[in-house]
């Protein structure tokens, strides 16, 4: 048993030990829990992945540490009619392998965005064409009025065209399918910072890019990121010196290090719901003890999970204070979000027993949870508290807790009956949630790419397309909450809460905490002693 621990502990301890060669006034070290799982910026739609990837490439249009929009490799962005937006380019850019930017990466981008492998169709679902005028000049046409595109936009980071055919990587890395290309493992972009070294799961070196057209407000030279999954060993690292940032702090933990001497937390509201999902396509549900039909096809069956779960207890018990209960897909500070419809349905258990009986379920099922144990703040333990509450409705989970690398290929090929997932909306508008969790999944078009359970309702989405195009404030915000009603209605899912960001920092260390939990190096200073 002592060799295996050892040996499990053994790429943390190489990660931090060449950490400690590298390291100099300038070298800044990160610790995660987990790893961006590729280096593409298209391979998956998720936070950490694009708030480590966003430093190497850039979009269109940008975000500042209050997230709002900036120029980045667009200077300036106008509507020359309802459906088309027009975008003048940055000039005299250069990729990182001194190849020039243009239009052409743009249009071949936006194409490789769209196409086969891509886990950002959704942000791209609504063009109708993206055409060159000329070589500083492209027009993103839509299918109808977009009024967001601008911050549709700042998530979609732009390659060479020419590098991604040279290195045979014109498609995306396919998480689903685990094929892997060139992308995978280097990057050449227009960013501040380029990769020097990338060891998957253990560590990234990034360096600062010399030729990097903007301004780079931070010193960091370099900037190890390390992934060290056990919060305790994290922990330490911080405490010790041999890291400067860690992310998350476990909420355990955050008294220990804001006492620390040398050491606080930076902590503040997420963006971020956390929600579970449920498969309502199939007509026998997978991994189940139901057989010949699907249990979450009937809403009194997902409403008496809802209310069996004691959110109040997770708060409490396992999030230790640090989430906000929530009855809605969005949270404060997104666009469309609503106090009055952020009400949860009551906990109550022997309701929730009569729902069951009344489906047809007097004496419960069994059934697997898929769940991540190294991706959102205490997620293990958030699904283990799950298992336990509907244990009291007579609902068996086995519950299959794994690391992201393995859990989110299987979610996204919809391999899942009941799942745990998180979003924060990356315009921080509404339509965003509705698009790629709450309408129908459509596989060509992208919209309800993240809908894995494949929740649908009809009138939604026609709501979600008048959303995107209605400029009248009042109008839209109405429809927004027609539409929630209608997801809240029907229990389309399961939303559990709001977690906070704790972020772990050496007093040395200055950045700025932004609310959607992405780190952009560019921004990081280490202070003079």
């Amino acid at each position: 048993m002592k060799k295996q621990t050892k040996m499990a502990l053994a790429p943390v301890v190489i990660a931090l030990a060449a950490m400690g060669s590298v390291a100099s006034a300038q070298t800044v070290r990160i610790a995660n829990q987990g790893d961006a799982l590729s280096l593409d910026p298209h391979s998956l739609n998720e936070s950490l992945q694009l708030s480590v990837d966003g430093n190497a490439y850039e979009p269109l249009v940008g975000l500042d540490p209050k997230l709002n929009l900036v120029p980045a490799l667009a200077t300036a962005w106008k509507q020359t009619s309802p459906t088309v937006w027009r975008f003048e380019l940055r000039k005299n850019v250069k990729f990182y392998d001194g190849t020039p930017f243009t239009a052409d990466d743009v249009v071949f981008t936006m194409a490789r965005v769209a196409g086969e492998g891509s886990d950002m169709k959704a942000y791209v679902n609504d063009f109708k064409e993206v055409r060159k005028v000329d070589s500083h000049t492209v027009e993103i046409e839509t299918k109808t009025p977009l009024m967001i595109l601008p911050q549709i936009l700042t998530q979609v980071m732009v390659m060479s065209k020419k590098w991604a055919e040279d290195n045979n990587a014109t498609r995306p890395v396919d998480r689903r399918k685990g094929v892997e290309n060139t992308a995978s493992f280097k990057t050449n972009g227009t960013g501040p910072y380029h990769v020097k070294e990338r060891q998957p799961n253990v560590r990234t070196v990034f360096v600062r890019n010399p030729n990097y057209w903007g301004k780079i407000e931070g010193n960091a030279r370099e900037v190890v990121f390390t992934t060290i999954s056990s919060p305790a060993t994290r922990v330490a690292a911080l405490l010790s010196g041999e890291i400067d940032v860690m992310e998350p702090v476990p909420v355990q933990d955050i008294a220990r290090v804001n006492s620390n001497a040398s050491t606080r937390v930076l902590s503040g509201p997420e963006l971020r719901t956390v929600f579970l999902g449920m498969d309502q396509k199939r007509d026998e549900l997978l991994f189940s003890s139901v057989k010949g039909k699907n249990p979450f096809k009937d809403k009194r069956v997902r409403q008496a999970f809802y209310q069996a779960i004691d959110i109040n207890a997770i708060q409490k018990n396992v999030m230790r204070g640090a989430s906000r209960p929530t009855a809605l897909m969005i949270g404060p500070g997104n666009n469309g979000w609503s106090a009055a419809q952020d009400k949860r349905l009551p906990y109550d258990v022997e309701a929730a027993k009569k729902l069951m009986a009344d489906a047809g379920y007097p004496n419960g099922f069994e059934l697997t949870m898929n769940c991540p144990n190294d991706r959102y703040v205490n997620d293990g333990q958030i699904c283990q508290a799950v298992a336990a509450n509907l244990a009291r409705i007579n609902v068996k989970v086995n519950l299959q807790a794994e690391t992201k690398g393995t859990y989110f290929p299987k979610i996204l090929r919809r391999d899942t009956s009941f799942y745990m997932l998180a979003w924060t909306p990356s315009t921080y508008d509404a339509h965003n949630a509705l698009n790629a969790l709450m309408r129908c999944p459509d596989d060509k078009t992208g919209a309800g790419q993240f809908n894995l359970g494949s929740y649908c309702n009809p009138k939604l989405d026609e709501l979600t397309v008048k959303i995107g195009s209605e400029t009248d404030k009042a109008k839209r915000d109405a429809m927004i909450q027609e539409a929630f009603q209608l997801h809240i209605d029907d229990v389309g899912h399961l939303p559990l809460h709001q977690q906070a960001l704790a972020w772990g920092v050496n007093k040395k260390i200055d950045l700025p905490l932004r609310a959607d939990n992405f780190m952009p190096f560019k921004w990081i200073t280490v202070k003079a002693k």
